[in-house]
């Protein structure tokens, strides 16, 4: 005897009861572009989401990890090639650019000056906050590996971890929310 729709429906409404309950309270983010502007909403939203008491879980990746260098940390032992990644890359979150549309550079200090106007916390403020609210960052391994980077020129961050893709994307599938910036 076959299954009546009705049954199938109800299957299909415990599965998905099963899958919400194993989904946690967590906001999961992919950070991969070094840009002002999307670090800055990423920032935005990972603050709020921890005001909100959820837990949030950040992944840098690629060209997002030059945002999280400290200019005032230097390395040794460096090959060439690391060199010139480290050189052509901003030096930590207050050198980046604004976005694809940098005017020439005067984009990023006519934003700057806005933000400041009406009161809006800097992305490097929104770092401070994320840290006092217990947000994870967590760096890709591999890019760090690949970019040349080394974690001894990282910011000093409370939360700061290091990890792999298969670490992320368990988290992240476990989360109620994932996002890619």
């Amino acid at each position: 005897m076959s299954e009546t729709v009705e049954q199938r429906i109800d299957a299909l409404e415990k599965k998905v009861k099963q899958l919400q309950s194993q989904r946690k309270d967590r906001l999961s983010m992919v950070i991969f572009s070094n840009d002002m502007d999307k670090i800055l909403a990423a920032m935005v939203i990972a603050v709020g989401a921890a005001a909100m008491d959820t837990e949030v879980k950040l992944f840098f990746t690629f060209w997002a990890i030059s945002a999280l260098r400290d200019k005032n940390k230097k390395t040794k032992g460096k090959d060439m090639k690391s060199k010139m990644f480290g050189a052509m890359l901003p030096h930590g979150i207050d050198q980046l650019k604004l976005s694809k549309m940098n005017m020439e550079g005067m984009g990023k200090d006519m934003i700057k000056g806005i933000m400041k106007k009406k009161n809006i916390a800097s992305p490097r403020e929104m770092l401070t906050t994320a840290g006092e609210l217990g947000v994870q960052i967590d760096i890709c391994e591999m890019s760090m590996d690949l970019m040349g980077f080394k974690k001894e020129e990282m910011i000093d961050y409370p939360n700061l971890g290091y990890c792999g893709v298969a670490t992320f994307l368990a988290d992240a599938g476990e989360s109620s929310v994932q996002l890619f910036i």
